[in-house]
């Protein structure tokens, strides 16, 4: 028997038996699925954490009081316990560090934004040195970014995030108009470029002011973030972070031979830390979905031993009339091959349509991959192979005479 004429006769089987097969396919399907929607959310949050990190720069590294990524709660708390990074240590690292272009620093808090009669609440207020806008690659649209008089004066103006401009100024020109920050008056002298949701948090939510201005309103109680900026290269990122980790261990009295009391991060190394947490995560929804897929090609098994069952003078038949062995092994392969690939087609359907439903509720970054796709068929494919193969082999050995005096 031909390979395509296999397989016209197991799609016909199919289509003769249209609520078993699609009964038949919800293990295969729901797997498929949920291993493309999976792969496809975590492929787009690590293309969006990695593209937000090396926005600010492969040549640029955070000094701070605790990663940014935290797995381990008892890790949790003991970073919680260490001293704040003060203004001091970062006007050390910037005067100090020699090997460093650049170096800023930022503060931020979450309050209450008031323009005439609008107001928004749970708005981030951050306070950035003069360089911060900069090196975190703050795109400005419209007026300025600060001076080093801004921040050496305390000056009382502020960059606004678009939610700011769209949702309090209503679309009237930004530039002069006053808001006041949990009371506080500032002239907005520029607006951020949009960059819209993500996880369904609006990432336009936010005010900018001086750094000195920040720090009368809200104190120097809050830790600091240094940001520092090698030369090109990786020699050049190697001496400028071990010189600022030799100055910020100075300025701590960190002993010689304990652990920094401080995290300094690239981001390399952020990029890296979040693609193994996440890939950990997929690692997991991937071997809960696989159980899917074994229910489902448990089912297909099943399904195919009645079948070969109700058909068993059919089969009878066909050795009758010069059938092999390899004939019969073939065309059921080839039914519980193609039942378990229509499922993989509507399981790569549903996966993606249910990774780009949670990309526009939920404003989660989804990236389809091609791989991901061509497994998912390919494991598919080969689910309804593995479990078809017994049922499969049952077909062909029945004995001709015996099956041609079934009653079925």
């Amino acid at each position: 028997m031909e390979t395509k004429e296999a397989f016209r006769i197991a799609l016909q089987s199919l289509w003769a038996n249209k609520l078993r097969s699609v009964l038949t396919l919800l293990g295969v399907v729901i797997g498929v699925a949920s291993v493309i929607a999976v792969v496809t959310l975590i492929n787009g949050a690590n293309g969006y954490v990695a593209t937000k990190i090396n926005s600010q720069g492969a040549d640029v590294f955070t000094i701070s009081q605790q990663p940014a990524f935290t797995t381990n709660y008892k890790d949790y708390l003991r970073y919680q316990k260490r001293k704040i990074i003060s203004l001091e240590e970062y006007h050390a690292v910037q005067s100090e560090c020699t090997a460093c272009t650049q170096v800023g620093a930022m503060q931020s808090a979450t309050g209450k934004i008031v323009y005439g009669a609008q107001s928004s609440t749970d708005t981030t207020i951050r306070g950035y040195t003069a360089l911060m806008p900069e090196m975190q690659n703050l795109n400005i649209v419209e007026g300025r970014g600060f001076t080093q008089a801004d921040d050496n004066h305390g000056a009382h103006v502020a960059i606004v995030g678009y939610d700011i401009y769209e949702n309090l100024l209503k679309f009237e020109d930004p530039l002069g108009k006053e808001i006041r920050a949990d009371g506080v008056p500032y002239t907005i002298i520029g607006m951020g470029e949009k960059q819209g949701k993500t996880l369904g948090q609006s990432q336009d939510n936010w005010i900018a002011v001086p750094l000195t201005a920040f720090e009368k309103t809200y104190g120097t109680a809050k830790t600091l973030i240094v940001y520092a900026k090698a030369g090109s290269g990786a020699p050049a990122m190697e001496a400028a972070s071990d010189q600022a980790r030799q100055i910020m261990r100075n300025q701590r009295h960190d002993r010689p031979g304990e652990d920094d009391s401080f995290t300094l991060e690239t981001s390399d190394a952020l990029a890296g830390l979040f693609a193994q947490i996440s890939n950990s995560i997929g690692g997991v929804a991937i071997a809960i979905a696989a159980i899917s897929l074994v229910v489902g090609g448990i089912v297909i098994m099943n399904i195919m031993l009645v079948s070969v069952t109700e058909r068993t003078r059919e089969i009878g038949v066909r050795k009758a009339l010069g059938a092999t062995r390899g004939d019969v092994l073939i065309q059921f392969l080839m039914e519980a091959g193609a039942l378990s690939l229509v499922g993989g087609v509507f399981g790569v359907a549903l996966g993606v349509a249910a990774a780009k439903g949670v990309a526009v509720i939920a404003g989660f970054p989804a990236d389809i991959a091609l791989w991901s796709v061509f497994a998912g068929l390919i494991v598919a494919l080969s689910v309804g192979i593995f479990f078809g193969v017994y049922p499969a082999r049952k077909a062909a050995d029945l004995d001709p005479i015996v099956a041609l005096r079934s009653e079925f």
